[in-house]
């Protein structure tokens, strides 16, 4: 026990187990959500108690994420989605989490307490890493259209015309927009639907992509992953490689802003499974040896006993684990996430997602009240307990009680 929490850990099995969902895109991020009070509608509606925000390089709509959670009786948790390079991997490089793009690994920070006012060293990095990214997606834009107009089809699209509109849509000023590869898919997509018929679609799309287009060309989502995976990936005419940012400036970002670093599972995702998380004993071991204690994954991609090998196998290496469903395409899917095909996840799943959830949750309660959270400033497990799963247990009784306290007043109000 840790007498600062003022609680010792329980040994609630879980029964009764709200639905928790820590990964969700907010627009102006790629959403299939209009604007984050529409998340939020949805998250009330499907009963979820606690829902996590994980946008990239902009964190000015999380104001409005929180009122609207707040007055729906939702915990909202605040994080960050960060693309990083890293330079320490076997020599030839290695697939992390991403399966076409040696060394680059995704991170994660759950739970950022210092978003208003973000600190100066913070803001720098963030500034520095929006500005890479836009320029980048500012010459992907660019080479969309090019490869369009030699398609015969000059789309006239360029991306401060993109920002404006996701600024429109989204109802948010457009010095919040930083652009993704799918909001510049989904402006040609657009531009391609209003300009040609729908019988001349397969066509064009067959002089876009050099092959013929095994797609519906009636579907904008269909298109959109199209122009994308045809277009805009590696070794594609209009890839441009992110900006390296470093591992550790992601990891010292997280941490400047509160957070909990976070590695975002990939698994049967990609076939093969990426090196560096195959098997999952050995990526727990490389996570740990990261200073990562925290994991998440998204079900909706992973098989049930393949998302069942990965949660048992990181938690018994005392890395705590939770589950999201990104909601990054136009597709509106539940936000309980579950597995590949809708399939339900194991109780066992289950009871590990709402503990990570309880974590992060608690993490967030405590630091911005000024006490330790689960992870310190240098990224190190808190210390004061007798062992790791004390610690689990302690935090996770503190942000069932968070999470179940918002949940009481939802139902009384």
């Amino acid at each position: 026990m840790d007498d600062r929490h003022g609680l010792s850990g329980d040994s609630n099995s879980g029964s009764g187990r709200p639905i928790v969902n820590t990964h969700v895109h907010l627009p102006p991020n790629f959403s299939a959500f209009d604007t984050p009070e529409a998340a939020i509608q949805a998250a009330a509606a499907e009963g979820v108690a606690a829902i996590g925000a994980s946008n990239y390089y902009d964190f000015g709509v999380y104001r409005r994420f929180a009122a609207a959670a707040a007055a729906a009786g939702v915990v909202p948790l605040f994080g960050v989605e960060i693309i990083t390079l890293v330079d320490d991997l076997p020599e030839g490089g290695t697939l992390v989490n991403d399966p076409t793009n040696l060394n680059r690994m995704y991170l994660c920070g759950k739970a950022l307490t210092r978003l208003d006012p973000i600190p100066p060293a913070a803001a720098r990095r963030v500034a520095a890493m929006r500005a890479a990214s836009d320029e980048r997606m500012r010459e992907m834009t660019t080479r969309v259209a090019a490869t369009f107009a030699r398609a015969g089809l000059d789309g006239g699209v360029v991306d401060d015309q993109i920002a404006a509109g996701v600024a429109g849509r989204c109802g948010v000023p457009i010095e919040w927009v930083s652009l993704q590869e799918r909001h510049v898919a989904q402006a040609f997509q657009e531009s391609l639907f209003g300009r040609v018929a729908p019988d001349d679609r397969p066509a064009l799309l067959g002089r876009l992509f050099q092959a013929p287009a095994d797609l519906d060309s009636t579907d904008a989502a269909a298109v959109q992953e199209g122009i994308r995976s045809n277009l805009m990936k590696a070794g594609k005419p209009a890839f441009v490689p992110e900006a390296a940012v470093s591992f550790d400036d992601a990891y010292r970002l997280i941490l400047d802003l509160g957070g909990i670093p976070c590695y975002p599972i990939l698994a049967d995702g990609a076939s093969p499974i990426c090196p560096f998380e195959d098997p999952p004993e050995a990526l727990a071991g490389r996570l740990l040896n990261r200073g990562i204690h925290c994991a998440e994954l998204i079900p909706g991609r992973n098989r049930p006993q393949v998302v069942d090998h990965y949660v048992a196998a990181l938690r018994r290496a005392g890395i705590v684990v939770m589950a999201g469903t990104e909601h990054n395409t136009l597709r509106m899917i539940p936000l309980e996430p579950m597995a590949l095909g809708g399939q339900l996840l194991s109780d066992a799943s289950r009871e590990a997602f709402w503990e990570g959830t309880c974590i992060v949750a608690a993490h967030q309660k405590l630091c911005v009240s000024g006490q330790p959270g689960y992870v310190d400033g240098d990224g190190r497990l808190t210390a004061g307990f007798p062992d790791d799963e004390a610690r689990i247990r302690t935090f996770r009784r503190i942000g069932a009680e968070v999470i179940t306290h918002q949940s009481a007043a939802r139902a009384q109000a």
